[in-house]
């Protein structure tokens, strides 16, 4: 069951629009069916599409793969500023992705992030260096909605 979001105007200064809705306390994504859910507890709130790294299947290993990382992490930051619209920081990587990489002699990489496009189209293939990239309008609901330290958990 999905449960409707109150999303207010973002008012005359701009922004993005002021959430009053249920807290989101989760973040699923679906690399595979490239879908992505906030929840609140068991309810769904949104999905969106979304599109990924250059090269999306695995778990990310290094830096410059390709890749989005699979597992558990939190959202541990915010950019208004993005070079994307906005983004939402991705606690990657954690301590087992950089005892990881350290013994294959590789750099993990970093700056994993759910970001807004550079364009309107969707439509284009996957093109990001291992971030989840939605629509603009789309970032704009996730950004509000979306607080540091909710749990996000990546799934193949």
């Amino acid at each position: 069951m999905m449960v409707g979001a109150a999303l207010g105007a973002a008012g005359c200064s701009g922004g993005t629009p002021k959430y009053r809705g249920p807290e989101v306390t989760r973040i699923q994504v679906f690399k595979a069916k490239r879908h992505m859910q906030l929840l609140h507890k068991e309810s769904l709130l949104r999905e969106y599409n979304f599109q990924l790294g250059f090269a999306p299947t695995g778990h990310k290993v290094h830096e410059g793969d390709g890749r989005t990382p699979e597992g558990a992490y939190v959202i541990d930051r915010r950019n208004p500023y993005s070079r994307y619209h906005l983004s939402l920081g991705i606690s990657y990587p954690n301590a087992n992705d950089i005892a990881y990489a350290r013994e294959k002699g590789l750099d993990p990489g970093g700056d994993i992030f759910i970001h807004g496009t550079p364009t309107r189209s969707i439509g284009i293939p996957d093109w990001t260096w291992g971030c989840i990239a939605v629509q603009n309008d789309e970032m704009d609901e996730i950004y509000a909605m979306v607080n540091n330290g909710t749990k996000i958990f990546i799934y193949a």
